[in-house]
């Protein structure tokens, strides 16, 4: 039996070769580097919300139409979809084999973490500054969409991660997050705005920060790669990860 688990997981790790390399805590790759550019669409973004946060034109033209055309599709479901929904992009970035940055499990690992505690420090810092009325009157803490900078975030990974092809699906899940928020009465169309401003640059500071955190943590295996398993193997199903670090 052991010997058969053990030649299930080496043939797991056979389909998901990963190069080699000299580890260099120096080195900069390619969507490391801070480039102005990357910053115009979250400052597009972050202005339109703003601009709505307390404007009541902005909030009688805009938000209020916006609310209670996503109230159409509200289904009245015990539970809200977004809550779970906003996770899925971050797994992916984390948990998908291959990956065209060459970064494996230790560096994205790294990367999330950094792109979480920037998000964080940034939401929470806005919300209770701002402190904006929730459409649903429960508290003063609207801008920005928390659930939407989660979403957007992970779907900036992926994109820069795997590709567009990846990024457009995630951006699709990250923009449905946000729709659900206004279809649930907990944000305003400014508030989704914002925080897809926020998830967007937070996860722009995870790559940035990569090349000095490699510096901080040498210890990270740059090749580590960490597949999650699903299939039947035995006679029975088998649900586990292939781990594979390549040095």
């Amino acid at each position: 039996m052991r010997r058969a688990l053990f030649l299930l997981l080496l043939t797991a790790f056979s389909f998901f070769p990963l190069p080699a390399r000299d580890r260099d805590s120096l080195m900069v790759r390619e969507g490391e580097r801070l480039r102005w550019p990357q910053l115009a669409v979250p400052a597009v973004l972050m202005t339109a919300g703003a601009v709505g946060v307390g404007n009541p034109w902005i909030v009688r033209e805009i938000n209020a139409p916006v609310r209670d055309w996503g109230r159409e599709f509200d289904q009245g479901w015990n539970f809200d979809v977004e809550d779970g929904l906003q996770y899925v992009s971050n797994a992916v970035f984390l948990l998908a084999p291959g990956g065209r940055r060459d970064h494996g499990f230790g560096e994205r690992t790294l990367i999330l973490a950094t792109s979480w505690l920037s998000l964080g420090i940034m939401v929470n810092t806005i919300k209770y500054t701002v402190r904006d009325m929730r459409p649903d009157l429960s508290a003063r803490n609207s801008f920005p969409s928390g659930h939407t900078a989660t979403a957007f975030m992970g779907a900036e990974l992926v994109r820069k991660e795997f590709g567009p092809w990846w990024g457009t699906g995630a951006y699709i899940l990250a923009a449905g997050t946000g729709f659900l928020r206004i279809v649930h009465d907990r944000h305003w169309f400014n508030d989704v705005l914002g925080g897809a401003a926020v998830g967007i640059l937070c996860a722009n500071i995870g790559y940035w920060l990569l090349p000095y955190e490699r510096r901080l943590f040498p210890c990270i295996p740059a090749s580590l790669t960490v597949v999650p398993r699903i299939g039947n193997g035995l006679g029975a199903p088998e649900y586990g990860f292939a781990l594979s670090w390549v040095f």
